[in-house]
């Protein structure tokens, strides 16, 4: 773990200048526990694009995908177009990968229809850990895991109900985003008992 360059925190990742929006993004949003089902749905879709890259490349797109995605409104990326979908290819603020591109509106209408089974995605999804993070005690960053049995499963739900770039792989990494488990390292000043 590396102390920061630019105000001195020892943090998981995002302490090179520069990096300052990534050590924001980790400070205030990762492992943070969100139950609200559009932020739950961005970040599902944001993890899905990062498939391949680094998940830095795709913070820098953020507000690229929020532009091209509606904000992530559901309906509204749902009734989107082939040809919108399609003029989406050519846009520099976002992932252009056509897969990834046309997955974003297959996997909301997946997404509706959790939150039509369960009420919500969030209490779909938080279900999975009995609404309450999992908070792990990891020394360094070799040792956090990049797919876990819960990430398996989870994985292989939502494959079985039409979304893709939802691999285990993906959906751990969602977990870590959106709170479901907090791999903060020991040593970093946002795990819980150092906060």
């Amino acid at each position: 773990m590396r102390v920061s360059e630019t105000d001195g925190k020892k943090r998981c990742f995002g302490n090179k200048p520069g990096q300052e929006f990534y050590a924001e993004y980790h400070d205030t949003e990762w492992a943070v526990p969100e139950f609200d089902d559009q932020k739950l749905f961005e970040m599902l879709i944001l993890e899905g694009a990062q498939a391949g890259l680094s998940w830095e490349t795709v913070l820098r797109k953020r507000d690229g995908y929020r532009d091209a995605f509606h904000s992530f409104e559901l309906e509204k990326v749902m009734s989107m177009s082939d040809d919108e979908l399609e003029a989406l290819r050519e846009n520099p603020g976002i992932i252009r990968n056509k897969l990834k591109i046309y997955s974003t509106r297959k996997n909301a209408a997946v997404f509706v229809s959790i939150q039509k089974e369960f009420g919500s995605f969030s209490d779909y999804l938080w279900a999975h850990v009995d609404h309450k993070p999992i908070i792990n005690y990891w020394q360094e960053f070799s040792d956090v895991p990049v797919t876990t049995e819960l990430s398996d499963a989870i994985s292989k739900d939502l494959k079985k109900r039409g979304m893709s770039f939802v691999g285990s792989t993906i959906i751990y990494a969602y977990m870590q985003a959106v709170g479901m488990v907090d791999d903060h390292l020991m040593g970093c000043w946002c795990y819980p008992k150092n906060r």
